[in-house]
C-alpha cells in the first residue's frame, strides 16, 4: 500500500515538473509568445460561433499538447478560463490544474500516512488543493477592487480630454496610457478592438465582461446612450466620476462603523479553536474523547455546522452594500 502511495506521488511530481519544464523552455525560445496568447485569449475567452476566424477559437490550456487535449474537455473550463483572464494571471490552466493535483495527492498521502483517519485527510486535501485557485480568487478580488479606485481619476481625465477637443477614442488612449494596470492595460485593448473594426458600443460591452465592476456599468451604459441619444458627455462622465467618489467615502463610513462587529465576528470564529488547542495542551486526554467516542463525532459535526451557520449570518450582517 505504501509503495503504491509512493508511486502516486513520483508520478504527480514528474507530471508537474515536466509541465514547468516545457513552459520554461518555450518562454525562453519565444518570449513573445505570452503576449499574442493573451491577446488571442481576450478573444476566446467565451464560446463564439461563427464571429470569429478559427485561429482566434483555438485556446491553449496548457503547453503539452495531451494535457491540453484533456483540459479542454474539462466541464467548467470556461468559468476557469475567465477566471484566469479576470486575475490577468501569467501562467496558463494547465500549471494552476497540475499544481492542484500535485497539491491534492501530496497532502492526502502525507496526512494520511501520519495521521490514518480518513476524514482528516479530506479536509487536508480540500485546503491545500484548493489553494491555487484561492489565490486566482484574491488575486482576481484585488484587480478588481484597484481598477475601481482607478475609475474614477480616470473618468476625469477622460472628461478633461474631450472638454479640450479630444474625440471620445482618443481621450481612452490619453487615460489608458497615463494608468497601469488594470484601468490602463483595459483601456488600451478597448481601443484595440475598435482599431481593429469593433464598432463602440460593443467594445465597451466586452471591458464590462472582462472586468466585472458596477461602476464601470453606469460609465459604459452613459457612453452608449449618450451616443444614441446625444448630449454633453465631458459633463455626464464627470457626473459619473464624481459619484463614484461619494459612494466610496460612503463606503468609507460603513466601514468604519461596522469594523467592530466584523473583529467580534472574527474573536467569536477563532475562539472555540483556541479553546480546543489550549484544553489539547493543558488536558489530552478530555479532549481526544470528543474525537475517539462516536457521540464526540456527532457533538463536533453539529458544533462545526452551527459554526458555519453563524458565521454566514455574522458575514451578512457586517457586509453592507452601498
Amino acid at each position: 500500500m505504501n509503495n503504491f502511495i509512493v508511486s502516486i506521488i513520483i508520478f504527480a511530481v514528474v507530471v508537474f515538473v515536466i509541465e514547468m519544464l516545457l513552459y520554461a523552455y518555450k518562454t525562453i525560445r519565444n518570449p513573445d509568445s505570452k503576449k499574442i496568447r493573451k491577446r488571442l485569449k481576450t478573444f476566446s475567452y467565451k464560446e463564439r460561433k461563427n464571429e470569429l476566424p478559427d485561429i482566434l477559437q483555438k485556446k491553449v490550456l496548457s503547453d503539452v499538447p495531451l494535457l491540453n487535449k484533456i483540459l479542454l474537455r474539462i466541464p467548467g473550463r470556461q468559468y476557469l478560463d475567465r477566471l484566469l483572464q479576470l486575475a490577468n494571471a501569467q501562467y496558463p490552466l494547465g500549471a494552476f490544474i497540475l499544481l492542484t493535483i500535485f497539491l491534492a495527492i501530496t497532502s492526502c498521502c502525507v496526512s494520511f500516512l501520519i495521521t490514518r483517519n480518513k476524514v482528516f485527510a479530506i479536509i487536508i486535501t480540500l485546503l491545500l488543493g484548493g489553494i491555487p485557485f484561492f489565490y486566482l480568487c484574491l488575486k482576481k478580488k484585488k484587480r478588481i477592487e484597484k481598477f475601481q479606485r482607478q475609475l474614477p481619476d480616470g473618468l476625469e481625465l477622460i472628461a478633461r480630454s474631450l472638454k479640450a477637443g479630444h474625440a471620445f477614442p482618443s481621450s481612452m488612449k490619453i487615460a489608458a496610457d497615463e494608468f497601469d494596470d488594470p484601468l490602463g492595460p483595459e483601456f488600451g485593448e478597448t481601443l484595440n478592438e475598435i482599431n481593429f473594426g469593433v464598432n463602440v458600443p460593443d467594445a465597451l460591452k466586452n471591458l464590462t465582461e472582462r472586468i466585472n465592476c458596477p461602476d464601470l456599468n453606469f460609465f459604459v451604459i452613459s457612453v452608449i446612450l449618450q451616443r444614441e441619444t446625444g448630449g454633453n458627455l465631458a459633463e455626464i462622465i464627470e457626473n459619473i466620476a464624481y459619484i463614484i467618489r461619494e459612494r466610496f467615502k460612503l463606503y468609507g463610513k460603513i466601514r468604519t462603523l461596522a469594523a467592530e462587529g466584523k473583529i467580534s465576528a472574527i474573536i467569536l470564529s477563532s475562539l472555540p479553536f483556541f479553546i480546543m488547542l489550549a484544553l489539547y495542551f493543558t488536558s489530552s486526554a478530555y479532549i481526544r474523547i470528543l474525537f475517539s467516542d462516536p457521540a464526540g463525532k456527532i457533538i463536533i459535526g453539529i458544533a462545526a455546522f452551527m459554526m458555519v451557520i453563524g458565521i454566514l449570518i455574522m458575514k451578512k450582517i457586517v457586509n453592507i452594500k452601498v
